[in-house]
């Protein structure tokens, strides 16, 4: 990724459960094609990973900058 392309951080640990995944769905969906956000949660988000695949295939890129045990950072880069 270059420095021109958007990358937004996005801290779901605060956020009540309930609304972690609508909020992290509608900011991927704000992102131009190339632009990321860095999810950054308490716990392993691999069923987002499951959803975003089912939901979104062939749209978006999924790398662990971070893998816990307290902090799990995912860049998910939208292609499409």
């Amino acid at each position: 990724m270059t420095n021109s392309n958007k990358s937004i951080d996005l801290d779901v640990r605060t956020i009540i459960p309930r609304e972690k995944h609508p909020t992290i769905h509608a900011t991927f969906e704000k992102l131009n094609p190339g632009e990321s956000l860095t999810l950054i949660n308490d716990h392993n988000p691999k069923p987002l990973y499951y959803e975003f695949s089912a939901e979104k295939p062939g749209q978006f890129s999924w790398e662990y900058l971070e893998q816990g045990p307290e902090v799990w950072k995912v860049l998910i880069t939208k292609i499409k």
